[in-house]
């Protein structure tokens, strides 16, 4: 185990479970991990014991590399017992991308929010060839750097079908305040919202853990993002309340089990932390709006790193969120060129 302090939060172990391995995090409580391939390279996957049978916690993407994992995972760490409940926090393809598989070939429930498996199973439907033209007009309002804009238009977008597997009809509603019985333990419901909409969050009542998904991570925040499906969305705002309220139930003691990075305790530290890194970015940015800009141009304020092609796209819609925050609480304008794009400035 590692000490790992830093500023209150502390990572009591300091290297994640190898592939097809896991690491037991608490009693009947264990810890796993498949890849992505992405940059942010891999999603924690949890498994609580029933006794006669496991509860899975998030799934990974569907890949013949994630099923594969997952055979040796059932037949070692798992030890040949049959997942009985797939329990999915929220309705990224990293956590919900073999749900539907468990369920199909495994016989599993699946229990998510209303509206992360609404999400999911529309998202996994629509398929598409080429982005479609409110995907392009969105585009162009963020002001989307020319030569990517054109790239993108003219190649296969993301699609969850291409790592979401076919979700049949059928899952139990998890909501705010239930009760969940799991792993020898009872868990309190708290709905989370900014980085997903409706993203559940699990505080046991018998011990310090916690099954944070991605609404509470350690030393990266959560991607909040406005997309074309709701391009006046304030994700920052739902974000900003969800950790105002969160921190409420945050603890010293608690050990966070996150969707992504290494379990952690300092919950209080962190929701400090998640909180007032959105005000700081959120400052900085109206700063940066003395001059209109487009919110492809208002990635200095926000990163603190250098956007590269692959970031592009998350950033920008980052950047859009940001925007959207600080003109509905009436700090900044915005006015549409004639190219499509709005531009953004502070109001002096």
């Amino acid at each position: 185990m590692a000490d790992g302090a830093a500023g209150g939060i502390r990572y009591p172990w300091d290297t994640p479970p190898a592939e097809g391995e896991a690491i037991t995090v608490a009693e009947g409580v264990l810890w796993m991990r498949l890849p992505l391939p992405m940059k942010l390279d891999h999603v924690n996957i949890y498994a609580l014991d029933e006794g006669d049978s496991w509860t899975v916690v998030d799934t990974g993407f569907d890949s013949k590399r994630s099923r594969a994992i997952w055979q040796k995972l059932l037949d070692g760490p798992l030890a040949g017992k049959p997942v009985g409940r797939v329990v999915v926090t929220h309705h990224h393809p990293d956590h919900v991308g073999l749900a539907g598989w468990f369920q199909s070939a495994h016989g599993a429930e699946l229990w998510t929010t209303r509206t992360a498996w609404l999400f999911a199973r529309m998202l996994q439907l629509d398929e598409q060839a080429l982005p479609r033209q409110e995907t392009l007009d969105f585009y162009r309002a963020c002001g989307m750097d020319e030569e990517i804009f054109q790239k993108r238009a003219s190649e296969r977008p993301f699609n969850f079908a291409d790592m979401v597997a076919p979700m049949p009809l059928g899952f139990k509603r998890i909501k705010q305040d239930d009760v969940i019985r799991m792993g020898g333990r009872d868990w309190d419901v708290h709905i989370g919202n900014g980085h997903a909409p409706e993203h559940a969050t699990f505080w046991s009542r018998d011990d310090h853990l916690v099954l944070s998904g991605d609404q509470i991570l350690p030393s990266i925040s959560s991607n909040i993002g406005v997309y074309a499906t709701e391009p006046e969305a304030d994700p920052v705002a739902d974000w900003l309340e969800a950790c105002e309220r969160l921190a409420t139930y945050a603890r010293e003691d608690q050990l966070i089990l996150g969707g992504h990075k290494l379990p952690f305790t300092g919950a209080p530290t962190r929701m400090r932390q998640l909180i007032d890194n959105h005000h700081g970015a959120l400052d900085r940015l109206k700063d940066h709006l003395d001059d209109p800009k487009t919110a492809g141009e208002c990635f200095p304020p926000l990163f603190k790193r250098t956007i590269d092609e692959g970031a592009y796209g998350l950033a920008l819609v980052e950047a859009l969120a940001h925007l959207n925050h600080l003109n509905q609480i009436g700090e900044i304008s915005r006015t549409m060129r004639e190219d499509g794009a709005y531009v953004w400035q502070r109001i002096k």
